[in-house]
């Protein structure tokens, strides 16, 4: 049977419509959902989440550059595409060609800075935070949440955390909130990219999943591979300095102090009310030590024997 003129109109009309799907953007339905930022829109205010309140913050105090903004930037990735540059503190969300949402960061301080690309892998709100044990040898404080630290508006995760991968390994690099606002343009963290709380709420709703990030090298350029830099070791504690060895055989010298002279028919003194006199040393000597007096035969007169009759 040949199909009707009727069928053929609606059949083309099914395979313009498969066709126009086939080329729409797939984060176009992200990005619509979820509005630009306006120009001077302060977007830092007060709002609660999950039952938990998140404070709005002084938008005087966070620099120009590092507040949530659209700005046209230069770039041949696709829209959905997270590019970190660690040189300028600066996220970028790429939102069509050569547009992005940016957004101001803190990236990992020295020894702990990393490059390459990695993908979205999961994501989480208020996600419970368990330090590595690496970072709890070098803070042994931390060691009271190593079976991890519940989300709330004191966790160092913050209020979203975004999870990366890089060759489907995942090396615990995290992009995520931060209650440590202030640290926000600075070289602060442990490698993890920290964000402004309603930053890391805004660029996680714009994310499905399976995002390309690229982490540009500590001088800004494109990395040309993935570069996981190795932990630092722990500080040591300064053991204490030995006690000097004393020769086998050896006795320490001691000073050797002749008792006191006692007086007769002096009074007493309580040893508490004695005056504290400085031990002193009769001088060593070399003559002869003197005859003792004969014994007197008769009791002595003033002191001394009598005369003989």
């Amino acid at each position: 049977m040949r199909p009707t003129p009727s069928l053929l109109r609606k059949t083309a009309a099914a395979l313009a419509l498969l066709g126009l799907a086939a080329c729409v953007d797939p984060t176009a339905e992200t990005q619509a959902s979820q509005p630009l930022p306006k120009a001077d829109e302060n977007v830092y205010v007060a709002t609660m989440d999950a039952g938990i309140q998140i404070p709005a913050l002084p938008v005087e105090q966070i620099p120009e550059t590092h507040r949530r903004q659209v700005v046209a930037y230069e770039t041949d990735q696709p829209p959905g595409t997270i590019i970190i540059n660690p040189k300028t503190r600066l996220l970028y969300y790429v939102t069509g060609k050569n547009k992005a949402i940016r957004y101001g960061i803190s990236v990992g301080r020295a020894g702990f800075e990393w490059s390459g690309e990695a993908i979205v892998s999961n994501k989480r709100p208020w996600p419970t935070w368990t330090p590595p044990k690496e970072m709890i040898e070098r803070d042994p404080k931390l060691a009271k949440w190593a079976n991890g630290q519940p989300g709330g508006p004191t966790n160092p995760l913050g209020a979203r955390a975004i999870y990366l991968t890089s060759g489907g390994k995942d090396y615990g690099y995290r992009i995520h909130g931060t209650p440590e606002w202030k640290s926000i343009g600075r070289n602060a963290s442990s490698g993890c990219i920290r964000m402004i709380n309603q930053d890391v709420m805004d660029l996680y709703n714009r994310l499905q999943g399976g995002e390309k990030v690229i982490v540009l090298t500590a001088s800004g350029e494109m990395p040309k591979g993935l570069y996981i830099p190795k932990p630092p070791a722990p500080k040591k504690k300064a053991e204490p300095a030995p006690a000097p060895a004393i020769p086998a055989g050896a006795i320490p010298a001691l000073t050797i102090l002749p008792p006191p002279a006692v007086v007769t028919g002096a009074p007493a003194v309580s040893p508490a009310a004695a005056p504290a006199v400085a031990p002193v040393v009769a001088p060593a000597t070399t003559e002869p030590a003197a005859e003792p007096a004969p014994a007197c035969a008769t009791a002595l007169v003033n002191g001394a024997c009598p005369a003989e009759n």
